[in-house]
């Protein structure tokens, strides 16, 4: 061991004038010593054990459990054998149709099988809603606007949106018709044309709901040049309001009056024509007693709380057809 008062061993420093004694110390660098003072890392050593392996982000230890990913080798299904026996395969269902009739659960007790069990009152009134009857199927809304409006482009007619200038005097049609129309209610997607030997206007009775308009009646109607009578003709099972002067006319036929009422404001031999003709109650006892007809601001309409369609327009043009044509036969005519 070396003390500092050993001239030959002093860090590179010397108090000799000439400076001959001067060597730089061994951490400096080249020129500080002999190669044998120098430090150097042992690099073999480190390849067999790396400094601070425990510490290392890399080591095993350190990741969660779960961490690591299986080896991406697909799974492929192994061929059978030829003498295996092949499973058979699912059979598969047919999706559902929509003709079908719904399934048909367990009978009630108590309750005849093909009958339907009467709503329960208590039920009935907690929930808020009645069972759904034959009305509520036949009124339910169906309106198709865009097919409406494509039937009548494809038969010639003519579309506006109920603004035009020859749809103001379609306000007194509203106003004289059979239900309860407010200010709100005005004319929409008006469609005109002819059908067979009859002009025709149909639109759609809306009123507007926010942004939206909403349709709630669709009416088909063909103007007369004629002066008519007052009359209305509407199912029996129909709620009657606004029937005031209006009286009702026999027609001698026991199935048409049980589902068919004809009101005269009148006596005139055009309605007695009407209330007589076969043709008309064959082509009403057809259908599902869904809508009402009446003449007023020079028109025959057809009126149903629904929107226009195709299958709508066609059956409002056939069912006026027969009844303006009734209307506008000679007196002599009269069967």
């Amino acid at each position: 061991m070396s003390s500092p008062r050993d001239p030959d061993d002093r860090d590179g420093f010397d108090d000799r004038a000439d400076g001959s004694g001067w060597r730089e110390p061994p951490h400096l660098g080249p020129g500080s010593g002999s190669d044998d003072d120098v430090d150097r890392p042992n690099f073999a050593d480190r390849r067999r054990t790396p400094r601070d392996e425990s510490d290392s982000l890399s080591s095993a230890s350190w990741q969660p459990p779960g961490w690591d990913l299986p080896a991406a080798e697909p799974q492929r299904p192994t061929p059978p054998s030829a003498g295996a026996q092949q499973p058979a395969p699912a059979p598969v269902e047919p999706p559902p149709s929509f003709d079908a009739p719904p399934p048909q659960g367990p009978p009630v007790p108590g309750v005849p099988p093909g009958s339907t069990p009467p709503p329960s009152w208590g039920q009935d009134r907690r929930r808020g809603s009645r069972s759904r009857g034959s009305a509520d199927q036949v009124f339910a809304y169906q309106g198709d606007l865009v097919g409406a409006q494509g039937w009548a482009l494809q038969q010639g007619w003519t579309v506006s949106d109920g603004t035009a200038p020859q749809d103001a005097p379609l306000a007194d049609l509203i106003a004289s018709s059979p239900v309860r129309a407010t200010k709100d209610h005005r004319a929409g997607s008006v469609l005109r044309g002819r059908a067979g030997g009859l002009e025709l206007v149909a639109f759609d009775v809306v009123y507007a709901s926010g942004r939206y308009v909403v349709p709630e009646y669709a009416i088909t109607a063909a103007p007369v040049l004629d002066r008519l009578p007052v009359f209305r003709l509407l199912p029996s099972r129909f709620w009657r309001h606004r029937t005031g002067g209006l009286v009702p006319l026999g027609t001698g036929d026991p199935a048409f009056d049980a589902r068919w009422l004809l009101l005269a404001g009148e006596d005139d031999p055009r309605l007695h024509r009407l209330a007589q003709d076969p043709a008309v109650h064959a082509l009403l006892l057809g259908t599902d007693d869904g809508d009402e007809f009446w003449s007023g601001a020079g028109h025959v309409a057809a009126i149903r709380p629904d929107g226009h369609r195709p299958q709508l327009l066609e059956h409002h043009a056939r069912l006026l057809t027969a009844i303006v044509s009734t209307l506008g036969r000679p007196d002599d005519q009269v069967t």
